[in-house]
């Protein structure tokens, strides 16, 4: 049995109401985001699906994979999309003193200017958190959670159930968890084309996060 939340309790939304975990709203849209981008193969192809559908998403990216691709990173831009701070190396705030966590996203955000952050794996500190104002250089900085995590991350779980993750527990407003990396890709490329399709017919629009976010950086 996997030891993590597909739906997020409300308990946890209690304990946390200054993290975003969705959007609230009256109108049928969600807001998928994208997660430890970007990648060479697999964002292009996500962006292409998002394309198909004219749908917009955040991406929350790796400062270590913007240096490295930034020509991907500058299509996301480019096409409209949002994105996030995800830190630079992908550290866990729970496993690192505060002082490396912030300097960790103060790299990041050198290429990734934004207002928006979530942290890796969900795990972040009070005292970091408070924080993030400073790091992003953002007044109206964000911490972003989620309302529904797809899982495509874990071989234990179908592609299958990696589906009804999602089709099964998203509502208006839902902010839903996939990674373009090569770990979830086998999932998120069966998934993906479905979710987007199930969506359309829903009558769902699909939207980015509102942030700020700067100029694409030059290759």
């Amino acid at each position: 049995m996997y030891q993590y939340f597909i739906k997020t309790p409300w308990i946890a939304k209690r304990f946390f109401p200054n993290y975003v975990w969705n959007i609230a709203t009256n109108k049928k849209e969600v807001y998928l985001t994208f997660d430890d981008g970007p990648h060479p193969v697999i964002t292009p192809w996500v962006l292409d699906q998002l394309r198909s559908y004219n749908a917009k998403a955040s991406f929350f990216c790796i400062g270590d994979n913007v240096k490295k691709f930034p020509g991907v990173y500058n299509q996301i831009v480019e096409e409209g999309h949002a994105v996030g701070n995800h830190t630079y190396h992908h550290l866990n705030g729970w496993k690192v003193n505060t002082k490396t966590y912030l300097d960790d996203i103060i790299a990041a955000s050198a290429l990734v200017k934004t207002n928006l952050f979530r942290p890796p794996y969900g795990r972040i500190r009070s005292t970091q958190a408070r924080q993030m104002a400073t790091a992003l250089k953002h007044e109206n900085a964000k911490v972003i959670m989620w309302d529904v995590l797809s899982a495509d991350f874990d071989p234990a779980i179908t592609k299958e159930k990696c589906l009804q993750n999602v089709v099964k527990n998203y509502t208006a407003g839902s902010i839903i968890v996939f990674h373009d990396s090569e770990k979830a890709f086998a999932h998120l490329q069966f998934v993906l084309p479905q979710v987007l399709d199930h969506l359309h017919k829903e009558n769902y629009i699909c939207r980015k996060i509102e942030c700020i976010t700067g100029e694409p950086i030059n290759n």
